[in-house]
């Protein structure tokens, strides 16, 4: 790193916590501070949410996996194909419920559904998975830029994490948003720079092509993941993958938060509709990034010493190291540090309100609410750099295993909004008791089937035990009273006429997702 590259660098970051400081001076109540006031518009809420899929993770982990990781590839792509299905799910199903009750935090929805004790459960759940991801993400994206810069590890921790505490703290989820659309543009300027410096090294596409085992070009691996012995197999990723991302995008606090900061329904409806849309052309972005620079890895000596056989993550940062010029390498690295915040400040963002709104706010006078808030950020975000500090080596093989602790709660989690909102019977006795059946049933097949179920299978084995046992155990109780249900649940009567209203959206996002599939398959098949 040469002098011009610092002076980028710092003055991204100057330029970042001045945004925030500036926004901060529009907050007065907690509500301002945690979903901006409910007046944030649909595009930017649409981008802050692409931003924070956009880790640094992403910038480094998608183009290694496509490039050099055994088995990877095009592959990748498979995660993408459900997500046009799963948005028209949440848009049609949960964002109007969600949103039309003005919550703050999600878990809300859950007392005024079932009980308070169903609340706390189902919140300290998210609290606990969530806390733990984001603290391995500090790390993750520490070393990151320990390897761009020369730092001890230790200030890039504090640096990481500490600049995106300092922000959230003072701009609340209007610093959120804006820094994550300024952040998207910068890590998109980086992509485009990084792809054409690889290009230009590798030869050019006859060059990429020619370098590259063509298996690596091939996007669908035909396979389910039930014995089969398939790595990446497509039918695991594409049903799997549903309902992740239906409960990711629909009950996970990190994502719903944006939601809940629109003006109304139909603008939380777009924001996901524009985040279907784009997030596919991103990831293709990324894959092809990787080939590029896959390519180069190929064909120089240099880069190939550079990366570790046992830390192929490197990649990018050798590949930025070794062949980007002076001030465009302080670009890239500003990108991964965009990368890195756009999603620690989100997850920051969303420990704070949880555990505000969830478990403080009863305790704290109305006047001391938004310092509340403001303390609260403050003591998550100490919390995930400390934790940032403690996981040390063990956060790669952490990192490589977060989606999979992912998959074993989403699917409970989702049955517990589901039920509530499409089960008019549905109890809180009986979702704990789904969920607990769920998780138990997915710990009993990690751990009893291991690599023989391919595990985005979890996320379907997850819902389907909650929501029996859900429904089971509600039976054996008493209706819940109608109050509960004022507002909470819908009809199927009123889905239909919902979809009728918006069949010309939701047969788009249909046909967008055929669409996806074909470009899948045309780029080949293993």
């Amino acid at each position: 790193m040469t002098a011009p590259d610092w002076i980028v660098i710092t003055l991204y970051l100057a330029a970042t916590l001045g945004l925030s400081a500036w926004l901060a001076r529009r907050q007065r109540t907690p509500e301002d501070y945690y979903v901006g006031g409910r007046t944030l518009p649909w595009w930017a809420l649409a981008v802050s949410i692409l931003a924070t899929q956009s880790s640094a993770n992403s910038f480094l982990g998608i183009p290694a996996y496509v490039a050099l990781v055994p088995g990877g590839g095009m592959t990748w792509l498979q995660y993408e194909l459900a997500l046009p299905l799963a948005m028209l799910v949440v848009m049609l199903v949960l964002a109007p419920v969600l949103r039309g009750l003005a919550l703050v935090s999600v878990y809300e929805y859950l007392e005024r559904r079932f009980d308070r004790a169903t609340r706390l459960v189902l919140s300290a759940v998210f609290l606990l998975s969530r806390g733990l991801a984001t603290g391995v993400a500090v790390y993750a994206a520490a070393v990151v830029v320990q390897v761009c810069t020369g730092l001890p590890l230790g200030w890039c921790i504090v640096g990481v994490g500490g600049l995106t505490v300092v922000y959230d703290t003072m701009g609340g989820m209007r610093a959120v948003v804006w820094t994550d659309v300024v952040q998207m543009a910068v890590l998109l300027a980086g992509i485009v720079v990084c792809a054409a410096f690889a290009w230009q090294l590798a030869g050019g596409g006859a060059g990429i092509v020619a370098a590259l085992d063509p298996s690596r070009l091939a996007a669908v691996e035909w396979g389910h993941g039930l014995g089969d012995g398939a790595r990446a197999p497509l039918w695991g990723f594409v049903l799997g993958g549903l309902v992740l991302y239906i409960a990711y995008y629909g009950v996970d606090q990190s994502q719903v938060q944006r939601q809940l900061s629109a003006s109304d329904v139909k603008g939380a409806q777009r924001a996901l509709l524009l985040n279907g849309l784009a997030r596919f052309p991103l990831t293709l972005a990324y894959c092809a990034l990787g080939l590029a620079v896959g390519a180069v890895f190929v064909g120089h000596e240099a880069l190939r010493t550079a990366v570790p056989e046992n830390r192929l993550d490197y990649l990018m940062p050798r590949f930025i190291e070794l062949y980007l010029p002076v001030g465009v390498r302080g670009l890239l690295v500003a990108a991964i540090l965009a990368a890195a915040m756009s999603s620690l400040d989100s997850a920051l963002n969303s420990l704070s309100a949880a555990t505000l709104r969830d478990f403080v706010e009863p305790h704290v006078a109305d006047r001391h609410r938004l310092l509340a808030s403001r303390l609260v950020t403050v003591g998550w975000g100490l919390a995930i750099v400390g934790f940032g500090f403690v996981v040390g080596d063990l956060a790669s093989s952490v990192v490589e295993g977060i989606n999979r602790i992912g998959a074993l709660f989403y699917g409970p989690l989702l049955a517990a909004f589901g039920c509530g909102i499409l089960d008019r019977r549905a109890r809180g006795p009986g979702v704990l008791a789904g969920v607990v059946a769920g998780l138990a049933l997915n710990l009993v097949l990690a751990y009893g089937l291991g690599p023989q179920l391919f595990w985005m299978w979890w996320n379907i084995s997850g819902l389907v035990a909650a929501v029996v046992v859900t429904w089971l155990v509600s039976r054996l109780l008493p209706p819940p009273a109608p109050a509960q249900l004022q507002g909470t649940t819908l009809s199927w009567p009123a889905l239909a006429r919902s979809f009728a209203a918006g069949r010309r959206v939701y047969l788009g996002l249909l046909g967008y997702g055929i669409a996806m599939a074909a470009v899948a398959v045309w780029l080949g098949v293993r």
